[in-house]
């Protein structure tokens, strides 16, 4: 295969606590970076996906002949190719790699084609003719409770129950409410694509643009018979993921093709078919109860959640225990009765989405808040404030916090930023600075203002007993530092963070960092906010072993005391100023390699009544968000979101800033439009242009008042992850503005125009 990614030397200044720019910023714009869609082979064949149209069916028959009899088609594959276990899944092998029997969601992958040229594959696969036989849909997952099974494993994916304290407890104030999170997707700007291409005796090499190459590996091998050290995956260049590829899509179809035909394989997903062929963000209903005493401080809370899985399992095992974890927010909360159900549909898969489960709950918990501050005639902060966590405090899975825990001063600092000035009725007042914008459709009579807030709290890596770890290794060769782990870079920045490890610990300017692939152990998914953490923990020991064995072999050569040795600007000096020699001298002699494996403090699987040590660490986030509403209209604007949050360490000022403008405009998305729109588990606009997401013109202002910066115990540099926070808690502070400016309850996001403006006949 030709376009391989190449080894990536960080620039030359920057370490911990620096703005390091990104070495593949400057490719990235000039176009000149190498994408997982830009990989070539001499005499590569095209795949193509053939997907089932209906949302439930059973198969009768497929007939591939008339595909086959098409001139430059090389292979077209069903279930009866598939050999191994012929199934896949990141929680547990429940989905078919190309649908048996059965068709249990509109998109299902039915058969792949192999063709010399993209458009005879496509011709090839709308060929293939597949006889269904029509099922009962199940597409409300509260309805598939008591729905017959649609899977083998039944309905139910998993049900959780948090019992805390006192769970007949009673409060003398109780605000109760209903709600709904629609379908959000990750609408990352590259789509799915890779290569496969056989090499040896009957293994397979992929580059694939994913977020964890292990995880792969691992669910390909099973599901074609394959030893997993014959399936060997390369990261291709990533445009985007939020969560989407931590599943499988593509990979397995790519290897079989390959395998199959003996021949380089590549496929790319135009945008329709990567709304059906990734998972997204569980749709959900949640019921909340809060009790609390008369001074506004919470008694009990109480919920039910209920999250669409889609038809089969992908990670909501995982995003329900998340969302039941933290459904009572950052706050003090005594009691609890908590319960919540995955459950299987015929709607499309859900799985990982930035925020992870917490941003369903955070939606409803920071809405009772707002219920609960009315019914006591309290401020929106001031309820909060009563009840915010403390470091010691206990959450409602029985677990202390011991780190730092600034939910207070989160509070504190939204309250002292100052509000942005009045647009609205002002001599600077234009069209755009109206909702609607240049549609100049509101009437600023009508437009009114509000202002929300919501906090969160987000638990960080893996929990509840998984052994998390992550494996890199160090070497160090004539004055150059070569880091390679299979760290996958989606646009977190570990490209930059490892560099900055790097020269901090060995004080080279030269990094290079090697691509990211299955040669070494895993690292674990770009996920759970945990790469900074746990890659970086492994970058850190590896080069801390590196160090120790050149200042150990530099004291063999001098006589000098290792312990008087230290390295700086790529040299080697004494503490007393009396040797100086480069490093670039004693490396040339002699090459330095270490391989480390990081792990975090053990946690515990919860017991019967979801408590125990299950969260390695937790950060904690608040968001002030203005909107101008036209409520005759239903027209939304978002002036600002200010946020404050808790960051441990802050190791690239820039990047983390960057991390939390992008998730803001995320969580504002899933407030004002973003949706997929599932009618009896067809997708209705899977497509950019019906599915909306915000552009230059939609995105507010973002005020970052306050970043608190109190190193994390055990984390490397004291750093937390800092991406999901954001996205968290500015969705709940957007439908709080909006609920201030126009007196509705607003207890479904996205809003929509109708549930402004129609709100009056709707009831």
């Amino acid at each position: 295969m030709s376009s391989a990614p190449t080894i990536a030397r960080t620039p030359t200044l920057g370490r911990i606590g620096e703005s390091v720019q990104r070495p593949d910023g400057a490719p990235k714009t000039s176009g000149e970076f190498v994408f997982s869609s830009d990989l070539w082979a001499d005499g590569m064949l095209w795949g193509q996906t053939l997907r089932s149209p209906h949302a439930h069916a059973r198969i009768l028959g497929i007939d591939v002949s008339k595909a086959l009899a098409i001139a430059g088609v090389r292979a077209v594959l069903t279930h009866e190719d598939v050999p191994g276990d012929g199934c896949y899944g990141l929680d547990r092998p429940d989905q078919p790699v190309l649908a048996k029997d059965v068709v249990r969601f509109c998109g299902e992958p039915v058969a792949v084609v192999a063709a010399d040229h993209p458009e005879t594959a496509r011709r090839a696969a709308e060929a293939v003719e597949v006889d269904y036989e029509m099922l009962a849909t199940v597409c409300d997952a509260e309805a598939a409770k008591d729905a017959p099974a649609i899977h083998p494993e039944g309905n139910v994916i998993r049900h959780v129950v948090v019992r805390h304290g006192d769970t007949g407890a009673v409060g003398e104030v109780q605000v109760e409410g209903t709600y709904e999170v629609g379908m959000q997707d990750q609408a990352f700007m590259g789509t799915e694509s890779g290569m496969a291409a056989p090499i040896g005796d009957g293994g397979v090499e992929l580059r694939i643009s994913t977020q964890w190459l292990h995880g792969d590996r691992d669910q390909i091998a099973a599901a074609l018979g394959l030893a997993v050290e014959d399936v060997h995956i390369t990261l291709a260049g990533v445009g985007g993921a939020f969560g989407a590829r931590e599943d499988v899509t593509l990979q397995i179809h790519l290897c079989l093709l390959a395998l199959h035909t003996g021949r380089p394989v590549k496929m790319i997903y135009n945008r329709g078919e990567s709304f059906f062929g990734h998972v997204h963000r569980h749709p959900a209903r949640l019921w909340y109860r809060h009790h609390a005493g008369r001074d506004g401080r919470l008694v009990k809370v109480e919920a039910r959640l209920t999250l669409d899985g889609g038809a089969y399992a992908s990670s909501t095992s995982f995003v329900l225990a998340n969302a039941c974890h933290f459904a009572a927010g950052p706050y003090r909360t005594p009691n609890a009765l908590v319960e919540g159900w995955g459950m299987r549909t015929n709607n499309p898969p859900c799985g990982a989405m930035r925020g992870f489960g917490v941003v369903q709950a955070c939606f409803a918990h920071e809405a009772q808040m707002d219920r609960l501050a009315a019914a006591l005639n309290l401020h929106p902060l001031e309820v909060r404030r009563r009840n915010a966590l403390r470091r010691g405090d206990s959450l409602i899975t029985g677990q202390r916090i011991t780190g730092a825990t600034p939910v207070i001063e989160l509070l504190d600092a939204l309250a002292e930023a100052p509000l942005p000035q009045a647009a609205v009725g002002s001599v600077a007042e234009t069209d755009m600075e109206l909702p609607g914008g240049a549609g100049r459709t509101a009437d600023s009579r009508h437009v009114r203002r509000g202002v929300g807030y919501a906090a969160s709290i987000k638990n960080l890596m893996y929990s509840a007993g998984d052994d998390d770890y992550s494996t890199a290794a160090c070497s160090l060769a004539d004055g150059v530092v070569t880091i390679t782990c299979a760290c996958v870079e989606v646009g977190q920045g570990f490209v930059t963070l490892a560099g900055q490890i790097a020269r901090e610990v060995l004080g080279i300017s030269e990094v290079e960092i090697s691509p990211a692939d299955t040669s070494i152990g895993s690292a674990g998914s770009s996920s759970a906010s945990r790469q900074s953490w746990m890659s970086g923990g492994a970058v850190l020991a590896a080069c801390e072993a590196v160090r120790d064995d050149l200042l150990a072999h530099v004291s063999s050569k001098t006589g000098l005391a290792a312990g008087e040795l230290m390295l700086q600007d790529g040299e080697v000096l004494s503490a007393d100023g009396s040797f100086r020699a480069s490093v670039a001298e004693f490396t040339a002699e002699k090459a330095f390699r270490r391989e480390e494996v990081f792990r975090h403090i053990q946690t515990e699987e919860p017991d019967e009544n979801g408590q125990g040590n299950i969260h390695v660490a937790f950060a904690f986030a608040a968001h002030r968000a203005v909107v101008d509403v036209d409520a005759e209209m239903g027209l939304l604007r978002t002036v600002e979101i200010a946020t404050a949050q808790d960051v441990g360490k802050i190791l690239n000022p820039i990047q983390a800033l960057g991390q939390i403008e992008g998730g803001i405009a995320q969580g504002l998305g899933l407030a004002v439009m973003e949706e997929l729109v599932i009618d009896e588990g067809k997708m209705r606009n899977a497509s950019f242009t019906d599915y909306l997401i915000p552009t230059a013109l939609d995105m507010c202002d973002v005020n970052v008042v306050r970043l608190v910066e109190e190193p994390e115990p055990d984390a490397p540099f004291g750093a937390k992850g800092i991406g999901e926070p954001p996205t968290i808690s500015s969705t709940p502070a957007v439908a709080a503005a909006v609920r201030a400016a126009t007196g509705l309850e607003i207890s479904r996001v996205p809003i929509r125009p109708s549930d402004v403006a129609l709100a009056d006949s709707q009831a």
